[in-house]
């Protein structure tokens, strides 16, 4: 039996921007969003979105507006709530409410739309992010992204700056991955994937009033909720977890040993398992919709 591969899809997101993804799986069976973290694209969920297609889902990755090949918002404009009202656009935009699993960025976007804009999906999952997080761990993540503002003269020089950030991961030896998370400009030079304006508008933004604003809105997560934690992680701490949960008490936790904040792209096997577990229990087991209606009201390649 062959792997699962992706088609292209778009969607609409908020004042007319174009959102890039790759949907895996039947249309006709349960649909799930992947919400990539800052910084990274919807190839971050290639793995796990095929291992959920594999499973009996309709997995759908999506490029966050300013990063990979989503459009940039034109006023250079990057906030939590517009990440939140695009999601909620992407799921008008389904036939049926879709389960919502999202990495760091793309997990506070989930609280965001689920508890301040009305977005009710049958279940969420949040990847090493909570309200409470690590000011370090930011920090290293923005050095990180502003590091390089010139670019690479080459794909192995940029792996080598990935094998700085990320230590505890084997470099690979195949870079096919990694290209697919830059851009080759006219100059010659590789930079990565993202609007270095959401940088810029992201880490203007007082990590205080986060904490407020993504504690209040979580507090309306009344839907079957999982926190997956990587165990290595410096931007998820074991407290901010638990405050989590004192926050959110219905939720169910996983640390996983081995993976550190980007947890898929560490231990992508335990986290599917992981993943898929609590959907198959919350959810039951996927299945066809005997109607067949299609899971994208508009889905149309990019």
């Amino acid at each position: 039996m062959s792997s699962p591969t992706a088609e292209p899809v778009c969607f609409e997101g908020v004042d007319g921007v174009t959102l890039s993804a790759d949907a895996w799986g039947n249309r006709n069976h349960q649909p799930v969003l992947l919400l990539h973290g800052g910084g990274q694209t919807r190839h971050a969920w290639d793995g796990a979105a095929a291992a959920l297609a594999e499973r009996g889902y309709r997995a759908i990755a999506v490029d966050a507006r300013g990063h990979g090949q989503s459009d940039w918002s034109a006023d250079g404009h990057y906030s939590l709530e517009l990440f939140g009202r695009d999601l909620k656009c992407i799921t008008q935009q389904l036939q049926r409410p879709a389960a919502l699993v999202g990495a760091s960025l793309g997990g506070s976007s989930v609280m965001i739309a689920v508890g301040a804009l009305g977005v009710e999906p049958p279940a969420v999952v949040l990847v090493d992010i909570a309200p409470q997080i690590e000011p370090a761990g930011v920090e290293r993540i923005f050095r990180f992204m502003c590091a390089s503002p010139n670019g690479f003269a080459s794909i192995e020089q940029a792996a080598d700056a990935v094998a700085d950030y990320l230590p505890h991961r084997k470099r690979p030896e195949d870079l096919s991955g990694l290209r697919k998370n830059l851009r080759l400009h006219q100059d010659g030079r590789y930079r990565w994937h993202w609007d270095p304006g959401f940088v810029t508008s992201m880490r203007a933004r007082k990590l205080e009033r986060r904490q407020e604003k993504v504690e209040q809105v979580a507090l309306g997560l009344d839907c079957p909720t999982l926190l997956v934690r990587g165990k290595l992680s410096d931007l998820l701490s074991e407290e901010g977890a638990q405050r989590f949960l004192e926050l959110v008490p219905h939720a169910e936790y996983v640390d996983v040993s081995g993976a550190a904040h980007m947890v898929a792209g560490d231990r992508n096997d335990r986290f599917t398992e992981a993943v898929v577990d609590f959907l198959d229990r919350k959810l039951g087991p996927p299945s066809n919709d005997a109607e067949g209606r299609s899971q994208i009201a508009e889905d149309s390649p990019t």
